[in-house]
């Protein structure tokens, strides 16, 4: 016995990713190829880290944008989810590829530091600006949908990083301008690389939680139990898990144990409205995709030992 499904607004949610995907891989790509030509003209490390993350963006939005495109297609008797857990595997392969470059960035950052070699100020400023301009419009296009997937949510942090990055790219050239102190160029590519490490990381840990089917964030299984328990004609409430098959799709499934008489006058049915309607509404973390197994007493006497 299940809850309701919702897959047309899965869908509708998907394809507006998509859309937003689609935009930003574009915009990316661009700036991308622009910060490649003005690190070659002017030899900054800081310009040539950026465009390297942004290289890492432009596959990493890629992997987002196969990823959602997945998320559209429908179940079936093989994927009885279809492929929604695609856009969790797509975030880790996004985080997992951007932990790899900051931590490259981060040594050539250290050796540069040693060794400054001359910058280019002016053409860093120039291709700095491009870079933050675009960076912008990209978050304005990402940031209204980031809340509703982990995967858009990745895209969006990439993107944070690049315009953070070109802002720290900018301020090393006015440094090196100003100043002349060449190792402002390899102290912002070192910050680039602390930007992106912890915010990988982050994305890591989320993807590894819900491939592990742990409990959703801020759903505490003991409350739920207690909650149920307080049901008129219930007794126990075992093999209680929760988890979510992708971000905001919180999945629970019970054994509750209940009068006998349950079954014999038709009360079965408004006891599991009772139950559905108890994960639905009372707790901070709603949950519409639930299944609860209904067992007499008599049954629960001869259930074989389980866990929860």
């Amino acid at each position: 016995m299940s809850g309701h499904t919702h897959a047309p607004a899965a869908s509708s949610g998907a394809g507006s990713q998509r859309t937003r995907l689609v935009v930003v891989l574009a915009l990316t790509s661009t700036v991308m190829v622009v910060e490649v030509i003005g690190a070659l003209i002017s030899g900054s490390l800081a310009l040539a880290a950026d465009a390297g993350h942004m290289l890492t963006d432009v596959a990493g939005l890629a992997i987002a944008l196969v990823a959602a495109t997945l998320a559209l297609r429908p179940a079936t008797a093989q994927r009885t989810w279809g492929y929604r857990r695609a856009e969790v595997l797509g975030a880790s392969v996004q985080a997992s590829v951007l932990l790899a470059v900051g931590i490259l960035v981060l040594v050539e950052g250290v050796r540069r530091l040693l060794d400054p070699p001359p910058v280019q100020a002016t053409a860093v400023v120039v291709f700095g600006a491009v870079g933050l301009a675009v960076n912008v419009v990209g978050l304005l296009v990402l940031v209204r949908g980031r809340g509703s997937s982990i995967n858009t949510r990745a895209a969006f942090l990439e993107v944070l990083n690049d315009a953070l990055g070109s802002v720290a790219v900018l301020a090393s050239a006015v440094v090196i301008a100003t100043t002349g102190f060449q190792r402002a160029d390899a102290l912002a590519s070192i910050l680039i690389a602390v930007l992106i490490i912890p915010r990988t990381l982050s994305i890591l840990r989320e993807a590894t939680r819900v491939l592990l089917e742990s409990t959703p964030r801020g759903l505490d299984l003991d409350s739920v139990r207690a909650h149920l328990l307080e049901l008129e004609h219930v007794h126990a409430v075992h093999d209680l898990h929760a988890s979510e098959i992708v971000t905001g799709l919180p999945v629970l499934s019970a054994h509750v144990v209940v009068d006998d008489s349950c079954f014999h006058d038709g009360h079965a049915p408004r006891m599991l409205d009772a139950l559905q309607a108890c994960v639905a509404e009372h707790f901070t973390v709603s949950i519409e995709h639930s299944t609860f197994q209904l067992e007499p007493l008599t049954h629960h006497r001869h259930e074989a030992p389980t866990h929860a």
